[in-house]
């Protein structure tokens, strides 16, 4: 090869370099090398925009310690595009993720030079508008997580093709184009209104507040009755609309949204729907309607859809689950949800906030109204309710006013309710006392099998168990704390399941026996049982785990329908066109097993249960009666048989406050690996700082519970279980003033950790639904 050595002279090297060929296989035409052509100096590839240059954007980045806005730069060329609440793509790092705009600003703290540009805008549209956006900085801040945690859940992702759609947002309301329609509306909410008035004498209060300016909250119990719960719902989000509010309402899961949308349209209302008529001659249909059903399990076509026609004012009236809580309506608007004590009602990823606060917190930054909807009460809305409810700065709770139906209204839809216990089963002398339907259940129940169908409630399947005295059955509880007790394995000694103490010398307060006993609860094989009882009777089995699943609907006539909790069946109308069909009779099976059931909210979640279960029979007027089976609290029977919820939520209000449990106090659970969570709770103040003791109505006690030993999550891994093999669980308590200045602290303290490179599991999750 005619390679030179260093010593060739120039001229040697020019012609080497005219020789030089580029190598080819044996009967390839061998080409000519081609040398690029260069410039003087390379042309620009971007402009930066000649106002407000700088897009402030909130990444899709989960970690905490980088939350908050980066900075990047604007071309001349997206500057009409690259408006704040628009989703783009950016360079973060080595990789490329979405964002949301957050601002526009005319500088940048960082270098001009040390900025990237924005590489592309995904939607023409606005998706997180200028109050969402504020809400969303709200919820981020009460919760103690970042923006972009909230963004994930309440921006539902986006999908090209409806972004593409033809006539999406060129409709409008038909509350400001179809006076006719408006008409129509107005009067069915009159006629609705006229068959409320007698049961909510205070009902023109509720009215004034929706027709009024300025925040205001409500909680409104429900009467009882087949649909009653449902039409009073759609006569509250129907009469905001027609003042002129947009209107949210949160419900626990889609069997009862399906329910209120029947509600709704009863009233001439449409859900949000292909309109074929406005989509002749387009590629894709239009899609129009009055009210809007957002939630995480729909497709996520339907839900991006629904989520801009909300964000675009094409429609005022969201229903849904959770995820429609973060729905982007505008203006004073109605934030309301059903049975606010629901634990669906909590996200499942940080901040974990919680709907009820969201809501309330949203309602106040709005100046709209909060309402609270259900037939039982929660401790939260009874705290509201009363003389010592505080205004909390980031407005999750505080004050509130209340809308019960009057006595008289309730007894003309209330069911005779009957609690057969011992004492009620020996005054009535009957033989069978201590089986699980006695005989006198039995008569009744036959009897109105010969009218129509009988609905028997049955705990949930599966199997749980808890410790209880071995002499009089009840509920073993810790004596420094009151928690339930349990044995986490093994021959291991009985511990608390809040704050870890073990139970030595226990003693029960009832009888003053020393022996306790596990007790394993259970629903399976009830039909079976019943089937000696009731024969030639149809039987009809509704629950998540049977094999046939969760029965809607079943027709107006004689049969035995056996349901969990949550998944009743609802009576069809017969021939006659009855809307207001139900069922003849309601028993209550298993009664005891409240005794045992674990939880700060065990008994307020039962009564919740069952006052659902009584509302589905028929008035006491036509034959309806509900019986309750076996050993309960008296003050749980006696709310269900007045249907008066206050009873038992003041009584759990009054044994919180002594307790120093919320919501007569702020609570935050922090969990994950036992170093990590002792470094936050130091660094928080929660072991000796001025967290370290609250004051209760039994004077001050440590605030801090805990930590206990938590069993490892379902969906770990097996070559990180070693990692987490010391995994426990703290409960911080705090006054209700210090609820918003505690989730800061815990998310500065959170940040720390995870930015020093702390590779423990770490998790806090402020207002907690239970404390276990």
């Amino acid at each position: 090869m005619p390679w030179a050595g260093r010593g060739n002279t120039g001229k040697e090297t020019d012609q080497v370099d005219q020789d030089v060929q580029q190598p080819a296989l044996d009967g390839l035409t061998v080409r000519p090398a081609r040398r690029r052509k260069r410039t003087a100096k390379a042309e620009p590839l971007h402009t930066p925009a000649p106002d407000l240059p700088i897009a402030q954007v909130v990444l899709d980045v989960q970690a905490t310690h980088l939350g908050g806005t980066f900075d990047y730069l604007v071309d001349a060329r997206q500057d009409k595009r690259a408006q704040p609440g628009v989703p783009v793509r950016v360079h973060f790092g080595s990789q490329r993720v979405t964002g949301i705009i957050w601002d526009r600003r005319p500088s940048s703290q960082v270098p001009v030079s040390a900025l990237r540009y924005l590489e592309q805008i995904l939607s023409p549209h606005v998706v997180v508008s200028d109050s969402m956006r504020e809400d969303i900085a709200s919820i981020a801040s009460a919760y103690g997580g970042t923006e972009a945690n909230v963004l994930r859940m309440a921006v539902p992702p986006r999908v090209a093709k409806v972004d593409r759609e033809q006539g999406l947002v060129a409709g409008q309301p038909r509350l400001a184009s179809d006076l006719d329609w408006v008409a129509a509306l107005d009067a069915s909410v009159r006629r609705a209104e006229e068959g409320l008035a007698d049961a909510y004498p205070d009902l023109t209060r509720l009215g004034e507040a929706l027709e009024g300016t300025g925040f205001s909250s409500w909680v409104v119990g429900l009467l009882p009755g087949p649909g009653q719960r449902w039409s009073m719902t759609a006569w509250v989000l129907a009469r905001a609309l027609l003042d002129g509010r947009s209107a949210i309402c949160v419900l626990p899961d889609m069997r009862q949204v399906a329910r209120l949308s029947a509600a709704l349209q009863a009233l001439g209302m449409r859900p949000f729907s292909p309109d074929t008529a406005a989509g002749t001659g387009q590629a894709a249909p239009g899609w129009t309607g009055d009210f809007a059903i957002l939630g995480s399990s729909m497709p996520p076509a339907d839900r991006y859809r629904a989520y801009l026609a909300v964000a675009c004012g094409q429609v005022r009236c969201v229903i849904g689950l959770r995820a429609a809580m973060y729905a982007p309506v505008e203006g004073p608007a109605l934030f309301a949800l059903m049975d606010d004590a629901s634990y669906q009602y909590a996200d499942g990823k940080m901040p974990y906030a919680n709907a009820r606060g969201v809501l309330r917190l949203r309602a106040r930054a709005h100046g709209g109204v909060f309402m609270a909807l259900g037939q039982s009460r929660s401790v939260r809305s009874q705290w509201e309710c009363g003389p010592d409810a505080l205004e909390v700065g980031s407005g999750v709770t505080g004050p509130a006013g209340e809308l019960v139906p009057a006595r008289a209204g309730l007894a003309d839809r209330m069911p005779w309710v009957r609690w057969l216990n011992r004492d009620e089963l020996m005054r009535l002398a009957d033989a069978t006392v201590g089986a699980r339907v006695p005989h006198t259940a039995v008569a009744v129940l036959t009897k109105a099998l010969n009218s129509g169908p009988v609905l028997l409630s049955i705990p949930q399947d599966g199997v749980g168990e808890t410790m209880s005295c071995a002499f009089c059955h009840r509920q073993a509880r810790c004596r420094r704390c009151t928690g339930p007790l349990q044995v986490t394995g093994g021959n291991a000694a009985p511990r608390c399941a809040w704050c870890g103490a073990p139970a030595v010398d226990w003693v029960c307060p009832g009888c003053g026996k020393t022996r306790m006993r596990a007790i394993r609860v259970g629903a399976a094989g009830t039909a079976r049982e019943l089937q000696l009882l009731f024969r030639n009777v149809p039987i009809v089995i509704s629950s998540a785990s049977q094999p046939r699943g969760i029965v809607e609907t079943i027709e107006d006539r004689p049969a035995l329908v056996i349901a969990t909790p949550g998944s009743e069946p609802r009576v069809r109308p017969g021939a006659d066109g009855n809307e207001g069909a139900g069922y003849r009779a309601v028993a209550i099976l298993d009664a005891w097993t409240s005794l045992y059931s674990q939880g700060v909210d065990a008994s307020l979640d039962t009564l919740t249960a069952w006052m659902r279960v009584a509302g589905l029979c028929l008035p006491r007027s036509d034959g309806g009666q509900v019986l309750i089976l076996g050993e309960t609290f008296p003050l749980l029977a006696q709310s269900l048989m007045t249907w008066n919820p206050s009873l038992l939520a003041r009584a759990e209000l009054d044994d919180r406050r002594q307790m120093g449990f919320p919501p007569a106090c702020a609570a935050a659970t922090v969990w994950g690996r036992r170093d990590a969570v002792m470094q936050v709770l130091q660094e928080a103040g929660a072991l000796d700082g001025d967290y370290a003791l609250l004051e209760t109505a039994e004077g001050e006690v440590p605030a801090t519970l805990g930590p206990v030993p938590i069993a490892p999550p379902k969906t770990l891994s097996n070559r990180i279980l070693v990692q987490t093999a010391d995994r426990v669980r703290a409960l911080v308590r705090v006054p209700p003033v210090r609820r918003d200045e505690m989730a800061l602290r815990l998310k500065a303290s959170q940040a720390k950790y995870v930015a020093g490179r702390g590779r423990g599991e770490l998790h806090f999750h402020v207002d907690p639904k239970d404390l276990t």
